[in-house]
């Protein structure tokens, strides 16, 4: 058995990871065991049971959060040289449209989120290779393929997420930093919580959220007893 180190052992005396807790109190508990230095991510596994190889189990939608995420997130916006204003003054970090596509090409990809228009669709489709595999391709449904650019810019930096389950049946998302207040931390879970459970395919039989668990960055998993949580 791996000898565990001071931090770890300091995490578990302020809790039992065998244990179930509030969304409550392992909003606080997870605050009590992250001991990095920087502000740390908060994050919600939520394990559900579809089948995520069949289409019509494939869970994905987007949540705004009520506290935002906490991160200063990097948004490109590729449009038409008409829309470039609009999406600077809703606060995008990169505006454009050619050179950028050619930058992508290149390999440059330091961005959060990509929003673009449906008419320029055709061009930023054959970036797919480099977008897809990092989570960065736009998408109608998380509402980046979008005439709406500014309103888009907007939500993105506001704390509008978007979120798949993966091929093991698993949502993960970043629902704030260590260092919000726990009740905001609670209140983005919830939030993300009550998008998810509207989801539910109609063709999903039995249990649909079978676990959850709230963590940090570097910090063990909190088990969460579905039972304190309302709307599941």
């Amino acid at each position: 058995m791996a000898k565990l180190t001071k931090k770890q052992k300091e995490a578990l005396s302020k809790y039992d990871p065998s244990q179930q807790y509030s969304l409550t109190e392992a909003s606080s508990i997870v605050k009590d065991i992250t001991a990095v230095k920087f502000d740390a991510s908060v994050d919600l596994d939520i394990r559900l049971g579809v089948d995520p190889r069949k289409a019509d189990q494939m869970v994905r939608g987007v949540v705004a959060l009520p506290h935002g995420t906490g991160k200063d997130v990097k948004v490109l916006v590729l449009c038409t040289p008409d829309k470039e204003e609009e999406a600077k003054e809703a606060g995008a970090d990169y505006v454009g449209l050619d050179d950028y596509i050619a930058k992508i090409e290149g390999g440059w990809t330091d961005i959060d989120v990509i929003i673009t228009m449906p008419n320029v669709m055709a061009k930023v489709g054959r970036l797919g290779r480099v977008l897809g595999p990092r989570g960065l391709m736009p998408n109608p449904k998380s509402g980046t393929v979008t005439l709406e650019v500014g309103k888009a810019v907007k939500e993105v930096k506001g704390g509008k997420i978007d979120f798949k389950v993966d091929k093991f049946g698993i949502v993960h998302a970043s629902v704030g930093k260590v260092s919000f207040d726990p009740d905001k931390i609670q209140e983005n879970a919830q939030e993300l919580i009550n998008t998810i459970s509207k989801l539910k395919p109609a063709s999903s039989k039995g249990t649909y959220f079978k676990s959850i668990h709230l963590s940090s960055t570097m910090s063990p998993g909190i088990a969460i007893d579905k039972g304190s949580i309302q709307g599941i």
